[in-house]
């Protein structure tokens, strides 16, 4: 047992090191576009109006969590569009990006990843703010009252921080996420064996997706983590990571929770980002991707 436990954990060390200079070069330009664009991207997803699902959309692609914070606290201050909610927190990706960037093979799937994640919450943006408008109840749709200097937004950065400090410790912080699973992955693959541990995630078929997408709604980096290890150690198919990650709005979903007063709106947003990250993995899956 001593020399499993021994072998996973020096794969999951050699494998999580490997990513630590693309892993803190990435989070360089996160530190830097946060900190010189910020005020900029809040007016943006402000003053979108009917159409804010389309800034959102982009502006989610930011790969970090405070944009999904942000519009959960404009949404339930009714400063953002229902649409524009779901655009934000459907791109929103967490930690995947700077993962997938640390791992230059898969740097086509990262492109790929991203422009599905972005066609869905354009059209689903879309779909809500204008085709269904008329359906959702006016105190569901959102984007009527408030105004975004009203609303106390997510967790500020400490400007006393530099750049290069704060980049160093996200990448800490996330490498030790990153070794913790890629060591309990690597040890379930030595105990169960990889060819049972894969075939049982396989077996899913075309509903694996929607167990990712369950995966993708806890309210922690750790969900974004855990869905890209998996897929870069083969364990998942694409269309379920792009499940799982259609579903991740990370701490959002928490700060929703807390600053929107109807529970019942909450169910129907989280269930209803849920079921839309679960077909569009199931969609990829049956054609292939």
């Amino acid at each position: 047992m001593i020399h499993e436990i021994l072998h996973a954990l020096e794969h999951a060390v050699v494998d999580s090191v490997k990513m630590l200079p693309f892993l803190y070069l990435a989070y360089l330009l996160i530190e830097y576009i946060e900190r010189r664009h910020g005020s900029r991207i809040e007016n943006a997803l402000e003053g979108g109006g009917r159409w804010g699902f389309v800034p959102g959309a982009v502006l989610g692609c930011v790969p970090q969590c405070g944009f999904s914070a942000m519009a959960a606290n404009f949404y339930s201050s009714r400063v953002i569009t229902l649409g524009t909610l779901l655009a934000v927190f459907l791109t929103t990706s967490d930690e995947a990006i700077p993962m997938m960037l640390a791992v230059p093979e898969k740097w086509p799937q990262m492109l790929g990843l991203i422009g599905i994640k972005l066609a869905v919450a354009l059209v689903v943006g879309f779909l809500l703010d204008f085709v269904l408008r008329g359906v959702l109840p006016a105190s569901l749709r959102g984007g009527y009252t408030g105004h975004a200097e009203e609303v106390d937004c997510h967790e500020e950065h400490e400007e006393e921080q530099g750049i290069f400090r704060a980049a160093l410790h996200h990448t800490i912080e996330i490498f030790v996420y990153v070794l913790v699973f890629s060591f309990a992955i690597e040890l379930v693959m030595e105990w169960v064996g990889e060819d049972v541990f894969t075939a049982f995630l396989a077996g899913m078929g075309v509903f694996q997706p929607v167990f990712a997408a369950l995966i993708g709604l806890v309210p922690n980096c750790a969900a974004s983590v855990l869905l890209t290890q998996l897929y870069l150690s083969g364990s998942i198919t694409f269309g379920s990571a792009v499940a799982g990650l259609c579903s991740s709005a990370g701490v959002g979903l928490v700060i929703l929770c807390r600053t929107n007063p109807s529970w019942k709106q909450n169910l129907f947003i989280i269930g209803l980002l849920w079921a839309i990250g679960a077909v569009t993995g199931m969609g990829l899956q049956l054609f292939g991707f």
